[in-house]
């Protein structure tokens, strides 16, 4: 299968992996046939890319680094509870649950043992096949991302259990923003931009004292948009007044809104918010942590579509952990754009006199 950009599926296409709802369960199974209705849905769904089948790249798998079991639970806890907070009688007073904080410890210990049983792998698009609220899924993907890099640094079980809770609860103060300002589809005011800035204290308000969740997590909310220059909010903290576990999930908050479909702009592919990411090292984020994040990055992302410098096109089929910034390429098309008789690979790690030029330059009648 291959990643498309929405914009060039054409209907007869089919599906070469699942989409899911809102609940975490299959709306669209593989080998769905699109119709231009389908198509057309998905894309006013927010949906920027999907997996196409195509026999020439049929060998080609995505990792799950999920579950069924616990993307469903995760998807379900994160949804409910925050449905809840949004409440209108919740926010008007603050109520403790004593059942949130072990539920969403639950969940994460899934994650945890989920992602420990594929601790070499890389972190692909998150935001793609899903039909859901951007709140929900976006808390799902930071967490994911954060736990992975919080893996790779080595932290113990007890602290991944409190940067995840922290990173899957970081918008949780957005619960307490007024909707119509939430979900804005054109630009913010400078008065609605300083209303949402206020949900990073209402996330620490809301955590601090709330049973099962460290305070740490609390803290991790509460700083998720400080920078290293002091330009973040809510207090102007600068390098390491800010703490750790906050500069982990501020870089990975920040990767996910680029690459994610948003409804004043459509979703980055990771090697451009990379390059965005490494603009701010040194200002916005410390140039290690992201260059760290960038070495678990599937930069290009298996199954998308690139061009290389002697003008041939084809498809990543995989990644070289060690090279992210170099995978494997299966050349389908020739310098001048038919189709090569017999497809072949090429590993960029051994190729160095070759680049990757343009991703997702796709010709649609050539599949």
């Amino acid at each position: 299968m291959r990643l498309m950009p929405i914009g060039t599926v054409r209907p007869g296409m089919r599906l070469g992996k699942r989409i899911y709802n809102e609940d975490g369960l299959t709306l669209l199974g593989e080998r769905v046939e699109l119709t231009e209705s389908l198509i057309q849905r998905l894309a006013e769904h927010g949906i920027d890319f999907i997996y196409i089948d195509d026999p020439r790249t049929d060998d080609i798998m995505v990792q799950e680094l999920l579950s069924d079991e616990t993307r469903i639970r995760a998807t379900a806890e994160i949804r409910n509870a925050f449905r809840k907070m949004m409440d209108d009688s919740v926010r008007r007073k603050w109520v403790s649950n004593y059942h949130l904080g072990k539920n969403f410890r639950d969940v994460l210990s899934m994650i945890i043992d989920d992602l420990s049983s594929h601790k070499d792998a890389m972190i692909m698009l998150g935001n793609i096949q899903v039909m859901d609220d951007y709140l929900y899924q976006h808390s799902l993907n930071v967490c994911i991302y954060t736990t992975m890099l919080a893996m790779s640094h080595g932290y113990s079980r007890e602290e991944l259990m409190t940067i995840g809770l922290g990173s899957l609860l970081h918008d949780i103060g957005k619960t307490q923003i007024p909707t119509d300002v939430l979900k804005k589809q054109g630009k913010l005011t400078r008065e609605e931009y300083e209303i949402i800035k206020r949900h990073a204290e209402y996330g620490f308000r809301f955590l601090k004292d709330e049973p099962n969740i460290p305070l740490l997590a609390a803290h991790c909310a509460l700083q998720h948009h400080e920078r290293l220059d002091g330009s973040g909010y809510p207090r102007g903290l600068k390098g390491s007044d800010i703490h750790e576990y906050a500069r982990w999930i501020g870089i990975a908050d920040s990767y996910d809104a680029m690459t994610t479909h948003r409804v004043y702009r459509s979703a980055m592919l990771p090697h451009q918010a990379l390059e965005v990411l490494f603009t701010g090292t040194g200002t916005l984020y410390e140039k290690q942590k992201v260059e760290i994040f960038r070495d678990k990055i599937a930069i290009y992302p298996i199954g998308v579509s690139v061009r290389i410098n002697t003008g041939e096109s084809g498809v990543v089929v995989d990644l070289n952990a060690s090279m992210p910034m170099r995978p494997i390429v299966r050349i389908l098309q020739d310098a001048d754009g038919q189709d090569v008789a017999e497809p072949y690979e090429i590993d960029l790690s051994k190729k160095l006199h070759l680049i990757i030029t343009d991703v997702n330059d796709i010709n649609p009648n050539s599949l």
